[in-house]
């Protein structure tokens, strides 16, 4: 298993529902936290916050999120199986996101700062969701991929809103014109 990237079309296929948790769907929600933290390896300077099953090309209804997403050595997820917005309200917020699917690429993402969330755990539990801020904005990220949505899409007119990220770390401006207006591999239907 790997991680699928831009230009990739199945980054834009609509997840099937999960309709029995067993065996292969907890070997899918292992997989994905074992690739996500084996991308944190990689990047020093990022924490792998939160993964969807599509991006290791499973069309499945599944992601994890980070239980602790200030400490990159607390490195347990809980998995969320068929997740659903039950709705979002709050301001809306620009704020960075990037994306292990969309490399070397990070953006200024208009969300809500409220969310409500139903899901299964991987024991069947049916939960309820609230969340606010970075939480709220993780959940809206990765339940976006299982409908075929990337953060891109929520900002691919805005010259301003694209950044890469430096050597150091630090987030710096891209030039739109010449990384992001008619790049195939970010937006191939254009």
């Amino acid at each position: 298993m790997k991680i699928i990237t831009t230009p990739d079309p199945r980054l834009r296929e609509k997840s099937e529902k999960v309709r029995v948790i067993d065996d292969e769907i907890l070997k899918v929600i292992a997989d994905m936290r074992k690739l996500s933290l084996d991308w944190e390896k990689e990047h020093p300077y990022e924490l792998s916050a939160a993964m969807a099953a599509p991006q290791m090309g499973v069309n499945k209804r599944i992601i994890i999120i980070r239980d602790d997403m200030e400490d990159k050595n607390k490195a347990t997820f809980t998995a969320l199986i068929n997740p659903e917005v039950i709705k979002a309200d709050g301001k809306v917020r620009k704020d960075y996101e990037g994306c292990l699917s969309v490399p070397f690429i990070y953006g200024m993402v208009p969300r809500h700062t409220k969310v409500r969330v139903k899901a299964k755990l991987e024991d069947g539990t049916e939960v309820r969701i609230k969340a606010t801020d970075e939480l709220a904005r993780t959940l809206l990220h990765e339940i976006d991929h299982l409908n075929g949505i990337l953060f891109i899409d929520h900002i691919k007119d805005d010259k301003e809103a694209f950044y890469e990220m430096n050597d150091k770390g630090d987030l710096i401006p891209v030039d739109y014109d010449k990384k992001i207006a008619g790049n195939k591999k970010l937006f191939p239907d254009d």
